[in-house]
């Protein structure tokens, strides 16, 4: 990790400051996070330079993970601009652009923190309006809306987009129907909230939905929206894909299971998926001449790595740093496995003992093992060992006041 090089007394870029010493510069940052955006920039600071008013002070931070001359065009086409305008440029786009707009909360000055694209999707007219809903409505959050009367996606290249958008925002709003109250845009990545109600070492953003892990974890007492029209880029192409798709069910159900209930109840479901290709190689291996015996423990296993992929996934996926992932997979597969050697025992513990039928003692074994599983699956696998470090953020090479 590099030093941040000092611009100036008092400046943005100096890593001697803490938040509280940066405000100065106005009363609203925009942090505006990049990837390849070159051809957007200038056209973007122009706009911004027109539509912000004097008397609204503001300073523009770019984080940038480009690897073309982004940075460069930053700091050549800030020159001409009227508010102080900084960049950012990070070794590694960890979190990608949700991981940037942290990175950029952390480091506003502002009480109010306005997030847009560069790509001019996200009218720069707009900012003034954000802002003043937010003061006149006293709201911790305003949100920008394709949804509301007066707005529109038209931006949207295409049925296919349009279909994925409306889907993913039904489906933020039915997991989370008391979080996203008030928000009929939670995809909407343009939006004012106040610096104050941001917990910034709290958010785990995982690709472009940064509005929903604030909405999720910050918890903002009171949202207003205004309409907006998305555009079409100004140039460059979109960063839509497959791929970010996957990120964003991932990060839906990272969120959703943040509680031990929650978890718990997503670890019996993936334990049950595990069915399925436990059976399939069963069959496959008795089909094959094996006898059933050594059959099942070898098809127990496909069900183990079946379950270890998906909880890795969708349960665990910011506690993989703790430790490799072989002994992760090594530590989950013993408890798999030693849930068959403890089960037996409980179940001729409950008939013996007790005097239970054999059906729902083998019931109640299944849950006791269950519940031990689930907790020794936390414990020993996805807990930090104690005393070990946690992997750090990846640094930034340089923050600098391009003016």
């Amino acid at each position: 990790m590099t030093t941040p090089r000092r611009t100036g007394a008092g400046e943005l870029g100096d890593p001697e400051l803490t938040v509280g010493q940066v405000a100065e510069p106005g009363a609203v940052t925009l942090v505006v996070p990049t990837f390849n955006e070159s051809g957007n920039i200038r056209e973007l600071l122009r706009r911004l330079t027109e539509s912000v008013p004097s008397r609204l002070p503001c300073e523009v931070l770019f984080v940038d993970d480009s690897t073309d001359d982004t940075p460069e065009v930053i700091r050549d086409a800030a020159q001409d601009c009227p508010f102080p305008v900084a960049v950012l440029h990070r070794d590694e786009p960890v979190g990608g652009l949700g991981g940037a707009v942290v990175e950029g909360l952390k480091r506003a000055g502002s009480d109010w923190v306005v997030v847009m694209d560069a790509d001019l999707q996200h009218p720069p007219a707009l900012v003034p309006e954000l802002v003043r809903a937010g003061e006149s409505s006293g709201a911790d959050l305003v949100v920008a809306s394709r949804y509301l009367p007066g707005g529109s996606r038209e931006g949207l290249a295409g049925g296919y987009r349009v279909a994925v958008s409306r889907g993913a925002t039904w489906l933020a709003k039915a997991l989370f129907p008391r979080r996203l109250r008030g928000i009929s845009d939670p995809m909407s990545g343009f939006f004012a909230i106040r610096r104050s109600v941001v917990a910034a070492d709290e958010l785990q953003p995982l690709g472009y939905k940064i509005l929903l892990e604030l909405a999720v974890r910050c918890r903002p007492e009171t949202v207003a929206e205004v309409p907006f029209v998305f555009r079409d880029r100004f140039a460059g192409e979109s960063k839509s894909s497959a791929r970010e798709g996957m990120r964003f069910l991932s990060h839906l159900s990272g969120l959703r299971t943040a509680s031990a209930a929650a978890r718990m109840a997503a670890f019996g479901v993936i334990g049950l998926t595990g069915f399925l290709p436990n059976l399939a190689a069963l069959h496959l291996l008795v089909a094959g001449g094996m006898h059933y015996l050594p059959a099942e423990i070898v098809a127990n296993q496909f069900g183990v790595v079946w379950n270890f992929l998906l909880i890795e996934v969708l349960l665990f996926r910011e506690r993989r740093r703790h430790r490799h992932w072989a002994d992760r997979f090594g530590r989950f597969a013993l408890l798999a496995n030693a849930d068959l050697l403890l089960r037996i025992p409980l179940i001729a513990l409950f008939v013996a003992q007790w005097g239970m039928a054999v059906l729902p003692a083998t019931a109640l074994a299944l849950l006791t093992t269950f519940v031990v599983r689930f907790a020794a699956t936390e414990a020993l696998v996805y807990l930090p060992r104690r005393g070990a470090p946690g992997r750090g953020r990846a640094g930034a090479r340089a923050l600098d006041t391009a003016r």
